[in-house]
């Protein structure tokens, strides 16, 4: 391939412009806090799924409690009727008033049963409310720094594009200015090599940094100055200026 030596010096400017866009995109890709917004999701969703157990426990004790809570009432409730018919004078066979003594401390044991049973479920609630608590401030305060990273990625990420965009205005007239098949080969070369040009600089490649043997540097300085040179290593343009060694 043929290509003019100004045009050659050209592509190792746009391959600055590619290089800093490449740069630009990786910073983009690595900001500390995308690991950090993942890690914290990651933990923001384990931490929820438990909260949503805790609310749950919460719902069922408190569901059990006023459950507790009826039947200790309704056992009162019929406590104070067979008291209210005893003082009343309302039970006058003797028979059955004993038998009503009887069924009042019966009552008065079940009382006591539903009550501690009660009791049992009011530690078990209180508990799991200070679970659900905690949890949910956890949650709060998650929410509150992934808000800042959120924020803090936005804003790198903005400067960044800004950035990308300035360099990407910059690519089009060294495009332009180039043949195109001499670009078509440098995209190429860029793809697979993550740079498709470099500077012969001081009898070495600058894109894989080995130096170039006597044979193969007398075979470049042959050529002419017209000629695209390519790494006998790594296949990248060479780009052949005052500083090569030649």
């Amino acid at each position: 391939m043929k290509a003019a030596p100004n045009d050659q010096l050209a592509l190792l400017d746009l391959q600055q412009v590619d290089a800093r866009l490449d740069q630009l995109r990786h910073q983009r890709r690595s900001l500390p806090e995308l690991a950090e917004i993942a890690a914290l999701e990651t933990e923001r969703r384990a931490v929820d799924d438990r909260r949503r157990d805790a609310q749950i426990r919460v719902d069922d004790l408190t569901l059990e409690q006023r459950r507790a809570d009826q039947d200790v009432e309704q056992v009162k409730a019929r406590r104070q009727r067979d008291r209210d018919r005893m003082e009343r004078g309302l039970v006058t066979n003797p028979k059955d008033l004993e038998r009503m003594q009887h069924e009042l401390v019966s009552l008065e044991r079940r009382i006591a049963t539903l009550e501690d049973a009660e009791l049992e479920v009011m530690e078990q609630l209180e508990e799991a409310l200070a679970q659900l608590a905690r949890l949910t401030e956890e949650l709060a305060a998650i929410d509150v720094r992934l808000d800042d990273l959120r924020a803090a990625r936005d804003e790198k990420v903005g400067a960044l594009d800004a950035e990308a965009g300035t360099v990407e205005a910059q690519r089009g007239p060294l495009v332009e200015r180039l043949p195109a098949d001499l670009v078509a080969l440098y995209d190429r070369l860029r793809e697979q090599k993550g740079s498709g040009a470099a500077e012969l600089r001081g009898r070495a490649c600058g894109g894989c940094r080995l130096t170039l043997d006597h044979l193969e540097l007398g075979r470049i300085k042959a050529l002419p100055v017209d000629e695209v040179v390519r790494c006998e290593e790594c296949s990248r343009i060479l780009v052949r200026t005052p500083e090569s060694g030649l």
